[in-house]
C-alpha cells in the first residue's frame, strides 16, 4: 500500500525526475536533422512517438488533491456502511394502531417524545431482568419529553407505573380494536397489543389522551440496550443513599445475602447500571415514585457524560449503534439519519435548562391517582411552550394560545357535532356563555344546565363510545380542558371556574404559573448527584 508520504514527497522517485543532463537520458536525445514536433514536450515517447507516463510530472497540488479525494471516497463509504448498519439494526413499530383521533398537531412549535423503557423478557432480556423468556413485559418506566421551540429548554414529565388512566382503542395484532379501559395502571397499556410490535402504539394513544399533547416521536428501550448504552459510555456516575444488598433487589430472598451497592458516589455501567434504575426496595418507602427520582437523577447523569464527551455526530454513532440494536422506534425516527439528526438538534440544551418532573400524584390506596387542576396547568404550559418558571420558551411564537376564553377567531368547526353544556361552578351564566362560544363556532348545543356539582375547577369534555374525536374538537375551545370517557353516546361540557367567558378580565392571555408543587420538586440536569433520591419514610 502507498504511503502518504510517497505521494506527497515525488524528490523520493528519481524515476520521475529528468535528470538535468541530457546525456544521461538517451532516450530523450533527437537526431539533429530531425524537426521538433509543433507543440509537442520534450518528454521520452515510445518507438511509435507517443509520451509514455513515466515523463509526466505530478505536481504537490494534484497529488494532494488525489489523495483528499481517495480519503473522501473511503470515508464515506465508511460512513455510508455505518449507517448501512445502524438502519439495519433499528427496529420500527406498527404506527397502524396508534389512534384515528390524536391531539392537535400545530397545538405547539415543540417536540414531543415519548421514552418507554421495557420489562419484556424476549430477545434475550430474560438473561438481564430474570422471568419467562416469552413474555412481552409492560412499560417498567416512561416519560414525556418535551423538547421547547426554542431548542435551548427540555422537560421530562414521568408516569409513574401504578397511575390510574384511561386507556383508549388500541389495536389487535387481528386488526381489531379493543374498547375504552377506564381507571386502570398506566403500566398495562403496554401490554395490550399484545406484541412488542403494537404495545409502543397503544402506550403513545394512552398518553396523548392523558396530557392532550400530541407525541411526535416514540422510543422503546429494553434491558439489553439500556446496558450497552451505559457499556459504551465509559459507566455512569450515580449515588446512593444508603448501602444496598442482594434482597434489596430480590425481596424474596430469605437472607439480606451480599452487598450490591455501597453508599455514596460510584460509577456502574452494564447489568450493574441496571441494577441502579430498577432498585425500588430498601430506600425510603420501596415505592415506585423513590425508584422515579432515581431514575431521573440516573438519566441527568448520563447526560452530564454525554455532553462532557462531545454531542458530535462521531461520538454519536457509537452510542446509536449500542442503542440502536435493542431499540424500538416510531418510523419517523426508522432510520439513522432520522436518529442521529434527531440528536444532534439537542445539542444546545442546558443542563440547568433540562427538567425533570412527575405529572401531579396522590395515593390512592395502593395506586397512583392524578391530581387536578395541576397536571392540566402542567400540560397547559408544555402546549404553549412555557417553562417552570412561566418563561416563554416558544421563540416568536405568541401566548395567545394560553387564554382561557373560546376565541371566534379560532380555527375550529364544530359542524355535525351535537353538545350539551352544564354549569359545574357558582358562577350564573358560565354555561350559557360556554353554549355562545360554541355556537359561534358551528357546533350544534342541544340544551344548558346546572351539574350535579358545583365544585369543578376543571373544565371537563365527556364523551361517549366513539365519540372522542368530536370531544378533542371541542376541546380546542377550552384551553386545558380534561377529557372523560362516559358510557352511551353523550358529549357534553361541564364548565369549570378555569373558563373565562370572552371579554372578561379572567380571559387576559398572561397564563397562570405552572403549581408550584410541581415547580418546587423538579430537579434540573446539573442538580447535586445525591440530592432527591427517596421518597417516603426513611427518604
Amino acid at each position: 500500500m502507498t504511503s502518504t508520504r510517497d505521494l506527497d514527497h515525488p524528490s523520493d522517485h528519481p524515476s520521475d525526475h529528468p535528470s538535468d543532463h541530457p546525456s544521461d537520458h538517451p532516450s530523450r536525445h533527437r537526431r539533429r536533422d530531425a524537426p521538433p514536433r509543433r507543440g509537442a514536450p520534450d518528454g521520452p515517447r515510445t518507438s511509435h512517438g507517443r509520451r509514455t507516463a513515466r515523463g509526466r510530472k505530478r505536481g504537490p497540488w494534484r497529488t494532494a488533491l488525489l489523495v483528499t479525494l481517495a480519503l473522501v471516497v473511503l470515508g464515506a463509504a465508511g460512513l455510508g456502511w455505518i449507517y448501512f448498519k445502524l438502519n439495519g439494526s433499528i427496529s420500527t413499530f406498527d404506527a397502524g394502531g396508534l389512534s384515528k383521533n390524536r391531539p392537535d398537531d400545530a397545538a405547539s412549535k415543540g417536540v414531543n417524545v415519548l421514552v418507554i423503557g421495557s420489562d419484556s423478557r424476549t430477545d434475550g432480556n430474560n438473561a438481564l431482568g430474570g422471568g419467562s423468556k416469552d413474555d412481552i413485559g409492560r412499560s417498567d418506566t416512561a416519560f414525556l419529553l418535551h423538547v421547547y421551540a426554542d431548542h435551548k429548554n427540555a422537560i421530562a414529565v414521568s408516569i409513574p407505573r401504578d397511575t390510574l388512566v384511561t386507556i383508549p382503542p388500541c389495536k389487535l395484532p387481528d386488526g381489531s380494536w379493543t374498547q375504552t379501559q377506564t381507571n386502570v395502571m398506566f403500566n398495562a397499556a403496554f401490554s395490550v397489543g399484545e406484541t412488542d410490535k403494537g404495545n409502543p402504539a397503544c402506550t403513545q394513544n394512552t398518553v396523548e389522551q392523558l396530557s392532550g399533547m400530541r407525541v411526535d416521536h416514540t422510543v422503546v428501550v429494553d434491558f439489553k440496550g439500556f446496558a450497552a448504552l451505559t457499556d459504551v459510555v465509559g459507566g455512569v456516575e450515580v449515588c446512593l443513599p444508603n448501602d444496598i444488598y442482594q434482597n434489596d433487589l430480590s425481596p424474596s430472598r430469605t437472607t439480606r445475602g451480599d452487598l450490591i451497592f455501597k453508599k455514596g458516589v460510584q460509577t456502574v455501567s452494564g447489568q450493574k447500571a441496571l441494577d441502579y434504575v430498577r432498585l425500588r426496595h430498601g430506600i425510603g418507602d420501596g415505592s415506585d415514585i423513590g425508584r422515579i427520582k432515581r431514575q431521573q437523577a440516573f438519566v441527568s447523569s448520563l447526560l452530564k457524560k454525554i455532553k462532557s464527551d462531545g454531542l458530535t455526530p462521531t461520538k454519536l454513532l457509537p452510542l446509536a449503534t449500542a442503542a440502536t440494536k435493542s431499540m424500538t422506534v416510531d418510523p419517523g425516527l426508522g432510520s439513522a439519519d432520522k436518529l442521529i439528526s434527531f440528536a444532534m438538534s439537542l445539542k444546545d440544551i442546558d443542563l440547568h435548562n433540562t427538567k425533570f418532573v412527575t405529572i401531579p400524584w396522590r395515593y390512592e390506596g395502593s395506586r397512583v391517582a392524578i391530581v387536578e387542576p395541576d397536571a392540566s396547568a402542567l400540560w397547559a404550559a408544555l402546549k404553549d411552550d412555557r417553562t417552570l418558571d412561566g418563561k416563554n420558551a416558544g421563540g416568536k411564537k405568541t401566548t395567545a394560545s394560553a387564554s382561557a376564553s373560546p376565541s371566534p377567531a379560532q380555527n375550529v368547526s364544530g359542524a355535525g357535532i351535537s353538545v350539551t353544556v352544564y354549569n359545574g361552578t357558582l358562577t350564573t351564566g358560565l354555561a350559557g356563555d360556554a353554549a355562545r362560544a360554541l355556537t359561534q363556532h358551528g357546533f350544534t348545543v342541544t340544551g344548558t344546565g346546572d351539574a350535579n356539582s358545583q365544585d369543578h375547577t376543571t373544565t371537563v369534555i365527556q364523551y361517549g363510545s366513539g365519540l372522542q374525536g368530536h370531544a378533542q374538537t371541542v376541546a380546542k375551545l377550552f384551553p386545558g380542558a380534561q377529557l372523560q370517557a362516559i358510557g352511551g353516546s353523550a358529549l357534553n361540557v361541564v364548565v369549570g371556574t378555569d373558563y373565562a367567558p370572552a371579554g372578561s378580565a379572567a380571559s387576559s392571555p398572561t397564563p397562570s404559573a405552572v403549581p408550584s408543587s410541581v415547580a418546587d420538586s423538579a430537579r434540573s440536569a446539573d442538580d447535586n448527584l445525591c440530592s432527591n433520591l427517596t421518597y417516603g419514610a426513611g427518604g
